[in-house]
């Protein structure tokens, strides 16, 4: 037994993080002397039907396939997909059975994350928006919702330990605790014992609701913090809110009124991307938690399309080995391989591993994928500004 319920990177690699039905599946084929050659792709949807969503969770994918006897095509981490697979692997089926549900959990929760991290940087797109939410998962998938959130590009994670193995440095100041733990009426000192203790790279954003009324708090905490104060975060709970845009854009008169036009207004606390719509024109940041870390997984799923060279699926999907493509005018295509291509097309699937090697691990690079969600929202239209 282990101390905490986590299935171990051993277990995971070794193909016993999986379901009990590819164990028997498994043990048939071998009894029965069967291991055909298969292509098997990874889909969500058939067709492109206009809802596009953002592809992650591939350097996990990619690592898992590792050292096994196929080649593997991928669309690069980071860009947008509609319809058709996101990825193929080609092999003997017993090379690879037993990894399927490790490699679709890998994929289809990364990419909801994603996705929702992405549908939440379009809402506020030159505003600050950070990720907030690994308190709302278990600790073992912290690295992977904080990454996922920084493929669709948001500026900053909060994770200590996910930004220790993905080699970012996390942000955030100071809870309602460490202001609690002064005592009411107690603000002015805690902003202060803040800004003696804490490095001088760490901005000095003040906490700003936790007793009174939060013009009065903002007020208050410049009077403590001068020049030094970077900024104020309002973190209001939701039934002691009203009209929250007009909370801030009080803060905001009272903050010019002094001549502190340069402190900057963060806003979090339940926030989606609806909210951020609402508030972007009054503040300047925004913590994003459960929106992106708690967001539904894409219902991926793997099917063998071709077996021993012939075209081949189960009813309601697509038999046959296909490509996926985008167009100059930001759209989404699926056809079959060997067919023709839509003009002026990229193909978007990519050689990712060959005979159990790692080919070409740009395709997973997070700062590359992000680069990529940047541009292919762009091309698309991706926005859920509505």
């Amino acid at each position: 037994m282990t101390v905490f319920d986590i299935v171990g990177e051993e277990a995971i690699l070794a193909g016993d993080a999986t379901d009990a039905y590819f164990d028997r599946t498994e043990t048939t084929l071998r009894h029965a002397g069967k291991n055909p050659h298969v292509v098997a792709e990874v889909t969500a949807d058939q067709f492109p039907d206009g809802g596009f969503e953002l592809f992650a969770g591939l350097k996990d994918a990619a690592h898992l396939l590792e050292g096994h006897d196929v080649d593997v095509d991928a669309i690069p981490e980071g860009r947008l997909f509609d319809g058709g697979p996101v990825m193929r692997i080609e092999g003997d089926y017993l090379e690879f059975a037993r990894l399927e549900t490790s490699l679709l959990g890998f994929l289809s929760h990364a990419s909801g994350i994603a996705t929702a991290a992405l549908e939440t940087r379009q809402a506020a797109p030159d505003s600050q928006v950070l990720s907030f939410g690994a308190r709302h998962v278990h600790p073992s998938m912290a690295a992977m919702v904080e990454r996922s959130a920084l493929v669709a590009g948001v500026d900053g994670i909060s994770h200590v330990a996910a930004g220790e193995v993905l080699g970012r440095e996390a942000s955030g100041t100071m809870p309602h605790a460490l202001m609690i733990a002064f005592g009411r009426g107690n603000q002015e000192q805690a902003w202060q014992a803040f800004d003696e203790a804490v490095d001088e790279d760490v901005p000095r954003i003040a906490l700003c609701d936790t007793y009174s009324d939060e013009k009065d708090e903002v007020v208050r905490a410049v009077e403590a913090l001068g020049d030094r104060l970077s900024g104020v975060r309002l973190d209001t709970t939701s039934s002691r809110r009203g009209d929250f845009r007009h909370i801030c854009r009080e803060v905001r008169w009272e903050l010019e009124a002094r001549g502190e036009d340069d402190v900057d207004i963060f806003v979090s606390g339940g926030l989606g991307p609806d909210d951020l719509r609402h508030l972007r024109d009054v503040v300047d940041g925004f913590g994003v938690g459960g929106y992106i870390s708690n967001a539904n997984p894409v219902d991926f799923a793997l099917d063998i399309v071709e077996i021993d060279g012939e075209p081949a699926a189960k009813r309601g999907k697509l038999s046959g080995v296909k490509e996926v493509y985008r167009t100059a005018d930001g759209g989404h295509h699926v056809g079959l391989r060997g067919h023709d291509a839509p003009a002026d097309a990229e193909a978007l699937l990519q050689p990712l591993v060959r005979d159990g090697d790692i080919v070409d691990d740009d395709l997973f690079d997070l700062d590359a994928a992000t680069a990529r969600a940047v541009d292919d929202a762009a091309l698309t239209g991706f926005s859920r500004d509505e």
